[in-house]
């Protein structure tokens, strides 16, 4: 391997800093066919392949070499690759050599370039040296503009919490009929053995988090991603289909902003440098097409039937999140509701930031596919729900943090005023004039549950809502761990679109959130449907993933639940359709 050749295919345009281990790939890499070994082992690439970030000519290749004792990897290992209409290798397109080092914990990503477009490719790795051989990837170019499709079929997941239970929803959409998984975030966890996630099955199921300690520095990073992808469902998916990332906050960690963390505590070191750490291992193993690693945006088009825009809502222009008990009273158990309201609607505070912003707003005007798709991580559809239930459900989350249950005083409490809200609301809708002030005040004095989301940051979803009022306009979202269908609307009462949030690959919902028997979901799942004024659907408590086909007239989301994360045999169901145009 010609080293030389090697770092100016690496070496990126911001200033010629080596930031990730991408190869870039044109047709001219190798006029001549290695002779393969027909006695190749299966050994040694024991993080399998993935693929990434395809569009209408391009696709990255990855995968991950384990050395052996007897190699001397010093100056790295030389691996070949393989690009093929079929399985069998009979015609192949495209090869050539790569270098996995020591510096990148030997990944190897390949950004193969000037493929047919709207087409299905094979792919593998091989090792002469030492007669090995990766597993055959299966991937695709996406459509171009002049390419006649009928649809496209986007897999959206996120949330996958190794120590909580089997990855059976990676295993479902490997063997689904997408065409593009679409990773919302939360790829990883970074807590350690025995914290969240953890439940009676983690040591039974042999998911005790490596290493056991929380993850802070580089060679923990990356030893927790090695055992993500050890996992043989995780490895299915990417093998069958390309992912397009973007990270949530478990892949630094928990609820992370530009400038720090909920879970990043000084005794941990420096958070710029965790987060540059983190940065640098998830590019390693969740390779995009970026000249800088830290600006995950960015775009891809389905021929000419729709631009998903995969935004990063979390890290790079997040300001901190606020908090309710930043307003709140404990002695008088009062809201301070006049300064909590000027800091919601405060138009300087930012999700996206300004220059991310500017550019999603520009690449949404110049679009001029049928459907414009955000691809984000966290909930935009408005949830705002009565404050009495809010500090009730406070309670319940506090007493579950403490002592693993909720009391059941506190219990009945949440239920009791649940049902009298939600006999209200149906009055209120049904237009009955009997009710009191009081009622009615119970009901629309309301607050934002969650201000992780975008209902922290009021003003700039605003502004996103102004770039797409004219637009057919999808949001995709994950993060909460449930499933939701929110009508979007602006602060006029306008439809700008529609969200579809997936549920979690493993990571408990509501029913642990919340505290919830099993024979109260249903009922809450309704109260919140009927309370929450955008809100259309929600699942509370099942774990699964989404899928939406796009045609010209239609986007179709498809809930799919599978029944168990504590055992391999599942039974994959569909829970809830919907249609929008």
């Amino acid at each position: 391997m010609d080293r030389r050749k090697f770092f100016e295919k690496s070496l990126l345009a911001t200033g010629g800093l080596l930031l990730a281990p991408i190869y870039i790939s044109c047709t001219n890499d190798d006029d001549s066919l290695p002779i393969v070994p027909t006695d190749l082992r299966r050994t040694n690439f024991l993080e399998g392949v993935a693929s990434f970030d395809p569009t209408a000519s391009r696709v990255i290749i990855w995968t991950r070499y384990t050395v052996e004792a007897k190699e001397s990897p010093l100056e790295g290992i030389v691996l070949n690759w393989q690009v093929a209409t079929d399985a069998a290798f009979d015609n192949i397109v495209r090869n050539g050599t790569a270098l996995a080092t020591a510096e990148h914990d030997y990944t190897v990503a390949v950004d193969v370039q000037e493929l047919d477009s709207n087409s299905t490719w094979y792919y593998r790795f091989f090792n002469i040296a030492s007669n090995t051989v990766s597993v055959i990837g299966e991937t695709i170019t996406l459509p171009a503009a002049a390419d006649n499709v009928a649809d496209v079929k986007l897999a959206v997941c996120s949330c996958a919490n190794y120590a909580a239970g089997l990855f059976n929803v990676y295993d479902a959409m490997a063997n689904s009929d997408a065409d593009v998984i679409v990773h919302l975030g939360d790829y990883i966890y970074e807590y350690g053995e025995g914290e969240y996630g953890t439940n009676e099955n983690t040591v039974a199921l042999g998911r005790v988090h490596k290493p056991k300690n929380e993850i802070v520095s580089l060679q923990e990073y990356r030893e927790r991603y090695k055992q993500y992808r050890s996992d043989k469902q995780l490895q299915l998916a990417h093998q069958k289909k390309p992912f397009i990332c973007v990270w949530d906050d478990h892949e630094i960690t928990n609820d992370a902003y530009s400038e720090g963390a909920e879970n990043h505590q000084s005794d941990e070191g420096s958070y710029e440098a965790r987060k540059k750490t983190a940065i640098q291992v998830y590019s390693e193993f969740l390779p995009i097409r970026s000249s800088d690693p830290a600006k995950i945006y960015r775009s891809f088009n389905f021929g000419s039937m729709l631009s998903l825009h995969m935004l990063d809502t979390r890290i790079i222009g997040r300001d901190r999140q606020l908090s309710y008990n930043d307003f709140f009273n404990f002695s008088t158990g009062e809201l301070d509701s006049e300064a909590f309201q000027a800091a919601l609607l405060d138009s300087g505070r930012t999700l996206l930031g300004a220059e991310q912003l500017n550019w999603l707003s520009g690449v949404i005007s110049s679009s001029t596919t049928t459907w414009q798709v955000l691809g984000q991580q966290v909930l935009m559809g408005k949830m705002f729900i009565p404050s009495e239930v809010l500090i009730i459900l406070g309670q319940v989350v506090a007493e579950v943090s403490a002592t693993g249950s909720v009391s059941a005083e506190t219990a009945f409490a949440f239920q009791n005023s649940l049902s009298q809200l939600t006999a209200i609301k149906t009055r209120l809708i049904a237009g009955d004039e009997s009710l009191t002030t009081e009622e009615i005040t119970r009901i629309r004095t309301v607050l934002p549950y969650n201000l992780d989301a975008w209902d922290g940051y009021f003003a700039e979803r605003e502004q996103i809502f102004t770039a797409l009022a004219d637009k057919k306009m999808v949001c995709l979202a994950g993060d909460t761990h449930n499933a939701w269908h929110s009508i979007l609307r602006n602060l006029q009462g306008n439809e700008i679109g529609v969200e579809f949030a997936t549920s979690s690959v493993t990571s408990p919902g509501f029913e642990n959130f919340a505290g919830l028997q099993d024979d109260q979901i249903p009922g809450f799942e309704a109260a919140l449907a009927t309370l929450i004024d955008e809100l259309q659907y929600t699942d509370a408590s099942r774990r699964g993933y989404l899928k939406v086909t796009f045609t010209k007239g239609n986007a179709t989301a498809q809930w799919s639940f599978i029944d168990t994360i504590a055992q391999n045999n599942y039974l994959e169901t569909v829970g809830h359709t919907f249609s929008y145009s």
